[in-house]
């Protein structure tokens, strides 16, 4: 397995109020943008630096649960020791478009007290007057755990149970909850999200730094596992979630075009599950579907093209009856490990395929 390995050398310019991207190096295959490429959309914040957003509405306010992004001095590394993040700030909205507003610390690594350090992605859910905060961090050990916090409002802050939930590992916690009320969560990832160190039931630290490196295998998954009423803690072991090709066959680890990397993120449309995800080292965010909250999904395509940066993380949230893709990159400071906010409109064919969106007007 090729590694990651992404120099980009920025600059800006100003046209007709856009700002323009200059000359991109990339390496393993990602296409360079033209020299005139325009940014599709604008930082949703200069604030702060944030990224992985995992977006909701609740009372009719949209609210975003990002990481967020920190200068660590940590030099560039393929398990991710630069993102050194060890808070979180949730931003908001009223609407698409509109003022955005940057709230105080929401929960802080420190007050966390079994995590360490590195704070990534998190996301947020609501049940009877309770919000939940959902988010990864290294224990004393440096094992990433994913832990819980609540708290009576949306931005916070939020307190923290004593101890990670039960049986939980690896990174990027995403909560569904299905039309009947039953919530879910996925999670995992690859490289510095230690899933492959996991692939034989228990941790295991000389398990790979990057994955399995079983190309004709069935690739390492996302995993699942339904939430208990507290929602705080799994009501049953996680299980693989399973994407299969067109032909009903698991695909495989070395099909790093279609295989999951990280960042799940299940939504669910008219009767049809979309189980969405970044495929990692060729950057783009794909989507299979099926019929369950479990799958098996089927692999439909790829929804969006690479961004500019090291890492493709996303939500899909769906605001006034109309849908949106909320992302990042790193137009506002060209480090893959300082990177803003940003949202698009995202659309469905008529046969329920995503078109695909292209993060630079070419």
């Amino acid at each position: 397995m090729h590694r990651l390995k992404l120099a980009v050398a920025l600059g800006f310019s100003l046209a007709s109020g856009s700002a323009l991207l200059a000359q991109t190096a990339r390496q393993d295959g990602d296409p360079t943008p033209p020299a005139n490429a325009r940014y599709l959309s604008q930082p949703l914040t200069s604030e702060i630096f944030t990224a992985d957003p995992s977006a909701h509405v609740f009372n009719g306010r949209i609210y975003i649960y990002p990481s967020h992004d920190i200068e660590s001095g940590v030099p560039d590394d393929d398990l991710g020791t630069q993102y050194a993040m060890r808070d979180y700030r949730v931003l908001s909205m009223d609407r698409i478009g509109g003022k955005v507003t940057v709230h105080p610390v929401a929960l802080d690594v420190k007050d966390v007290p079994w995590a360490s350090k590195q704070m990534w992605a998190p996301d947020a859910a609501y049940k009877n007057g309770t919000y939940y905060l959902y988010f990864p961090a290294r224990d004393p050990q440096g094992v990433f755990r994913i832990g819980v916090a609540t708290s009576k409002s949306p931005t916070g802050p939020f307190k923290a149970e004593p101890e990670a939930i039960r049986g939980s590992f690896s990174m990027d916690p995403q909560v569904f909850t299905d039309s009947d009320g039953q919530s879910y969560m996925y999670f995992g990832g690859i490289w510095g999200g230690q899933l492959q160190r996991w692939a034989n039931g228990s941790y295991d630290p000389n398990g790979g730094d990057t994955d399995l490196k079983q190309d004709d295998k069935p690739a390492l998954s996302a995993k699942i596992a339904r939430l208990d009423g507290s929602m705080k803690q799994f009501a049953e072991t996680p299980r693989d979630v399973q994407i299969l090709d067109q032909a009903g066959k698991p695909i495989l680890g070395g099909d790093h075009a279609r295989r999951f990397f990280e960042g799940s993120w299940t939504f669910k449309r008219g009767d049809t599950y979309y189980f969405t995800y970044s495929t990692g080292d060729t950057h783009m965010l794909a989507y299979a579907t099926g019929t369950t909250p479990y799958g098996p999904f089927t692999f439909r395509g790829h929804f969006m093209k690479p961004v500019q940066g090291w890492t493709t993380h996303h939500s899909v949230t769906q605001v006034g009856g109309k849908w949106y893709l909320f992302y990042h990159d790193t137009q506002r400071s060209g480090k893959n490990y300082l990177r803003n906010v940003k949202v698009t409109p995202l659309t469905f064919n008529a046969d329920g395929t995503i078109q695909m969106i292209d993060p630079f007007v070419r």
